[in-house]
């Protein structure tokens, strides 16, 4: 049975003789600290992961505690490294060792790492973010006297889409399935040949022939007729695959662990499949029909397929692969509220969620509420807001008559914007510093846990420092 804590006594280290260090690792002796006076937090992560002990590969090792987990978690995002860097700096490290309550035992690997991070679920990340905020608020640390809102783009893990390489996709993957079915039944699929290379080769030079934003030219198109048809061609074939595998397993002609195999091969068959239909269709209606494909039809990428399109208007990247998150906050940098959305909402939709959830946490509404123009939607709204919020400090785009002009010169507002202003470094903070730039996790579902998880150790660390 997994502990939920390592009890082993703790060994005690000098402190160091650069004052940097003892900085450093004091950051993380106060996240400790705010830890261990938050048990429902390590009860909620427990739960999540003692739920698949009994599900996981057989040999998985059951003796590592949730808090020991939990905590090594935290230095990944803390320390912004992969999961491999983080479990061998971990090893290496002695005060690590200490924090993370390893001591002097087995270091897990990181593959272990990686399956225990993935069992605590978006909803749980939510749910310990909450608590956290509790304790904020019961420990005087967060008064939510004021509040200031913002979005920023996370992007997901893919390469810039075309309709090249993302036919080459489609063709590599199902090759690889094709293969795989052919270890458990050589016989499967006849002996057609399969066409990595020549396809790769045309992806190429479709790729060179297409670098600048002009017309398609009838070489390029001839080619792309080709693409389409190699790529249109495996579809068919890994189908009758599909349909194979699945009569093989009907009929038991599989031993036991060669049946578990196929049936996954169909599972990622049947999904890629889907996936790279949808890429056909969409490069035949943009090269060959000049139909524009809308964004909500779009497939950005087969291997993240839930990833959305962000045109923000930022100088240098006008275009963003990935989702919105909104990101609210106090005076004291502590982000009371996040929100990661899957389909782009407009902002100023979010204004009264914001403000209601503020409300729940602390009792009441903010005595100054702060947004960029995004966020504006008409005078009405913000009089509304008024009537609950003492300064609505949010502006208004493009012309502004007599008595919007005076409000937005107003000191009250003005210094409601500078207080705005402070939220851009809170974004940046997270995005350099915790990983939310490029997010590298798959999976929508793991997508917001990294989120949530950022959230979460920023608001530790805000806690460790004592920033008021």
């Amino acid at each position: 049975m997994r502990p939920k804590y390592n009890h082993q006594l703790e060994f005690e280290f000098g402190p160091s003789n650069l004052k940097v260090t003892n900085e450093y690792f004091g950051t993380l002796d106060r996240i400790s600290e705010a830890l261990d006076e938050n048990p429902r937090i390590v009860d909620l992560v427990h739960r999540d992961i003692t739920k698949r002990d009994g599900k996981a590969k057989q040999g998985r090792d059951h003796t590592y505690a949730s808090d020991t987990a939990l905590r090594i978690i935290i230095c990944h995002i803390f320390l912004r490294e992969s999961l491999r860097d983080t479990v061998v700096h971990v090893d290496d490290s002695r005060y690590l060792r200490k924090f993370v309550r390893i001591y002097g035992g087995k270091m897990m690997d990181f593959s272990t790492l990686d399956d225990l991070k993935n069992r605590i679920k978006p909803r749980t990340w939510r749910k310990i973010n909450q608590l956290l905020n509790e304790y904020a608020v019961e420990q005087g640390r967060i008064d939510g006297d004021a509040l200031r809102m913002d979005t920023t783009a996370s992007e997901t893990n893919i390469h810039w889409p075309t309709d090249s390489s993302l036919l080459w996709d489609t063709y590599r993957v199902l090759a690889r399935l094709v293969r795989a079915a052919r270890q458990i039944d050589p016989d499967i699929g006849g002996d057609r040949r399969l066409l990595d290379k020549k396809v790769k080769r045309m992806m190429v030079w479709i790729s060179r022939k297409t670098r600048k934003k002009t017309a398609l030219t009838p070489a390029v198109k001839e080619r792309y007729k080709a693409l389409i048809e190699l790529v249109e061609g495996i579809l068919g074939w890994s189908g009758r695959i599909v349909d194979d595998l699945k009569r093989g397993i009907e009929s038991h002609q599989y031993e036991l662990m060669a049946e578990s195999a196929a049936s996954e091969l169909v599972r990622q068959f049947e999904h890629f499949q889907d996936l790279g239909g949808r890429v056909v269709d969409q490069a035949t209606r943009r090269i060959f029909k000049g139909e524009t494909v809308p964004a909500t039809e779009k497939i950005l990428s087969i291997f993240e397929p839930h990833t959305e399109i962000l045109i923000r208007g930022k100088a240098g990247k006008p275009v963003e692969f990935g989702h919105m998150v909104h990101v609210q906050q106090d005076r004291s940098k502590y982000i009371t509220g996040y929100e990661v959305f899957l389909m782009r909402p407009n902002e100023n939709e979010l204004v009264d969620s914001a403000i209601e959830g503020h409300r729940d946490l602390f009792g009441h509404y903010p005595n100054e509420l702060s947004a960029d123009k995004a966020y504006y939607e008409s005078m009405e709204k913000i009089r509304e807001l008024e009537q609950k919020i003492g300064v609505v400090s949010i502006g208004k785009k493009g012309h502004k008559n007599e008595e919007e002009a005076e409000r937005e010169a107003d000191e009250a507002f003005r210094a409601g914007q500078r207080f705005r202003a402070g939220i851009e470094g809170t974004l940046s903070f997270l995005k350099r510093k915790l990983g939310l730039d490029r997010i590298m996790t798959k999976g929508p579902e793991h997508f917001i846990s990294t989120v949530a998880t950022a959230v979460f150790v920023h608001n530790l660390i805000i806690l460790a420092r004592g920033v008021l």
